[in-house]
């Protein structure tokens, strides 16, 4: 299956910035006139969950490069509450704050709000967290890496009970 490049998206800071995700293959690739190129690649041989695009949350069968620098990529595996489907990039924290958006902050500093609908489309929403081009790839690859948003955990809590459910 070939990589599929994704409506480019105009981020009103950083200008145009391409997705393509390749879900069968396992990798990602985020780039743009004002952003550092952002690699996500899954791991040989690991299964891929349909659910998740780039195929897993588990961070042993993850890479991420960041400007060609390899940084340490640390989803968590998301459960019950929207906090537990975090994903953790050096200081950066990538976390659902809402059904459709999930918040990017870098040491606790929030920078921005992303949307990914699920059709490859990912809009950022900055806040006064002054985010750099850094910052930007490095929400863009998460958004489309592994989605945005989650339900409440009220309704994840009786997803989970019901699942049980004979």
């Amino acid at each position: 299956m070939e990589p599929y490049a994704y409506p480019p998206a105009e981020d009103p800071l950083f200008g145009t910035v391409t997705v393509e995700l390749d879900h069968e293959a396992g990798t990602l690739v985020v780039d743009g006139e004002g952003v550092p190129r952002v690699e996500v690649r899954r791991a040989g041989g690991a299964t891929a969950e349909s659910h998740v695009p780039i195929g897993t949350r588990d961070p042993e069968r993850l890479a991420m490069e960041v400007g060609g620098a390899e940084v340490s990529l640390r989803p968590a595996k998301g459960f019950l509450t929207r906090g537990s489907y975090r994903v953790d990039v050096g200081e950066h924290r990538f976390v659902p704050v809402s059904l459709e958006g999930s918040r990017l902050s870098r040491g606790g500093v929030a920078l921005g709000v992303f949307v990914s609908t699920g059709d490859g489309r990912v809009t950022a929403e900055w806040q006064d967290g002054r985010p750099e081009a850094y910052d930007a790839a490095v929400g863009y690859a998460l958004a489309a890496a592994f989605g945005t948003g989650a339900e409440p955990m009220w309704k994840l809590t009786l997803d989970a009970v019901l699942e049980l459910w004979p």
